[in-house]
């Protein structure tokens, strides 16, 4: 339903920067490296609640609903909504017949009042703290390669849970909810 992978391309941390704090030459390792930054900027994003570099998003939820809240955060923006019916229909909505509200928290909430017969609505959206690596925070970034350290030590079963440190560096920025608020 929502996009939740980072897009090829640009991570919060380069590939430069995690060899160098794992202390590893130019290697052929780098794809190994790759997706462990990869995986550890998941678990960053999953721990904060937050996106960090912006990309779009899909998600689709049931109607009746007075409103959809977005999952993703922080949303920038909407970008269209489109009405599903229950015989596939696609029906894409013009901005006047949706509600956009993004809150001081940046989430969102999209209203649709006249959904007619439609099942379904599908909402493509933008989410994240910053356009690229170098407007992400030093603390979320250092946690993400030390994470990333982490998960490469670990590799091979040893079962040590995660350092305390990477907790401590993203808790500034960790956004929690009470439920779906759907």
């Amino acid at each position: 339903m929502m996009a939740e992978s980072l897009l090829p391309g640009e991570a919060p941390v380069s590939l430069n920067e995690a060899r160098g704090w794992l202390r590893l030459g130019a290697t052929v390792d780098d794809a190994v490296i790759a997706g462990l930054v990869r995986a550890a900027t998941n678990i960053c994003e999953a721990f904060i609640g937050q996106w960090l570099i912006v990309r779009s998003g899909e998600e689709e939820a049931p109607f009746p609903a007075d409103r959809i809240l977005l999952v993703a955060r922080p949303v920038v923006a909407v970008d269209g909504v489109t009405l599903l019916s229950a015989d596939g229909t696609e029906s894409p909505l013009g901005a006047e017949a949706y509600r956009v509200t993004i809150a001081r928290d940046s989430s969102a909430c999209v209203a649709v009042p006249n959904p007619g017969d439609a099942a379904r609505a599908r909402i493509a959206y933008r989410a994240g703290m910053a356009e690229g690596a170098n407007g992400i925070p030093e603390a979320i970034r250092q946690g993400i390669v030390r994470m990333t350290q982490h998960l490469h030590d670990a590799r091979d079963g040893a079962g040590a849970g995660p350092p305390a440190a990477i907790a401590a560096l993203w808790q500034p920025w960790r956004r929690l909810t009470l439920g779906s608020g759907r």
